[in-house]
């Protein structure tokens, strides 16, 4: 009888279960690597904007008062005090006036090319010419309205700056609401059609409200960069040292104006006047703000 040698157990491989612990662990090692990347242009775009917001406010906060908010422009840079109230009001007037103006125009040039013109021609010349005014200089719009309208009436007024600010916020207005139309899903609009609705009442009763955050969103960064613009301001609106509420007769002005004229002087009391008009203006914006992301959420549609 000849002896048989024992078989030989080997030892279980173990090489996907290495593999696949070092696939985890270089994965986790991105992902670690990833998220401090992620947090640290977090940290590099929100410093800058800490640092200009508490310069502003620390520097603007020295002269808001009562009389600053309601007092006149003083008619010199040398004196000391004064008030900002015409600025306030040719601020809100004119703002409002172009919001007024050029977001519903704009949505409804939004729900064209999104809804009905597509990749028509006029639609395709409508995107175009709006990419190209998105990029015109604030300072070339101001010439404009004021060859096309101050020349024409002869007068420098606030409704004149209205439609140069309109002009800067139209473009932004349909391309950001046009964004957020292709957003919404065609399911919704199916099945609007498909329970007998005309496209026009799908459009306004489905589409619009799934679509109004980012409409909102849209407008407001608009109403921020046309409550900052000061070339078009300076160009077609004149200057006054006391409020005007009329926006179609006399000379007006707005914050961002006055804080250039009274940042360019080297006399403390109107630099110290450019800094509350500053702080103003941001306290501005962010009434703005709120007042749009209220609206958004009181008209969106509600997830059930």
């Amino acid at each position: 009888m000849t002896a048989t040698a024992p078989p030989v157990t080997r030892p279980a491989a173990a090489g996907p279960d290495l593999t696949r612990a070092a696939l985890s662990g270089g994965r986790r090692l991105r992902n670690h690597l990833a998220t401090t990347a992620i947090w640290g242009a977090v940290l590099l775009a929100v410093i800058p904007l800490a640092l200009v917001t508490y310069t502003v406010v620390v520097k603007g906060a020295g002269v808001m008062n009562l009389s600053f908010l309601t007092g006149d422009i003083p008619n010199s840079y040398r004196r000391v005090g004064g008030g900002m109230a015409p600025a306030i009001v040719g601020t809100l007037l004119i703002t409002g006036m172009a919001a007024l103006m050029a977001i519903p125009l704009g949505v409804f040039g939004a729900v064209y090319l999104n809804e009905y013109g597509k990749q028509r021609p006029l639609a395709r010349l409508i995107r175009l010419m709006a990419d190209v005014m998105t990029g015109v200089p604030s300072i070339v719009m101001g010439l404009f309205i004021y060859i096309s309208w101050v020349l024409l009436v002869g007068e420098q007024t606030g409704f004149a700056g209205a439609l140069a600010l309109a002009c800067l916020m139209l473009p932004v207005v349909i391309r950001s609401s046009e964004e957020m139309l292709r957003l919404v899903p065609d399911e919704l609009r199916q099945a609007s059609m498909a329970l007998g609705a005309r496209k026009w009442k799908t459009t306004l009763t489905v589409v619009l409200p799934a679509a109004i955050s980012g409409i909102t969103s849209g407008a407001l960064l608009a109403v921020a960069r046309a409550a900052g613009e000061t070339a078009p301001i300076i160009i077609v609106t004149g200057i006054v040292f006391a409020p005007n509420w009329n926006l179609f007769d006399g000379s007006n002005t707005a914050l961002p104006a006055q804080i250039f004229r009274n940042a360019s002087t080297s006399f403390p009391a109107a630099q110290d006047r450019a800094w509350g008009a500053a702080l103003t203006l941001i306290v501005i914006v962010l009434g703005f703000t709120i007042i749009a992301r209220f609206i958004s959420s009181r008209f969106a549609i509600k997830e059930r």
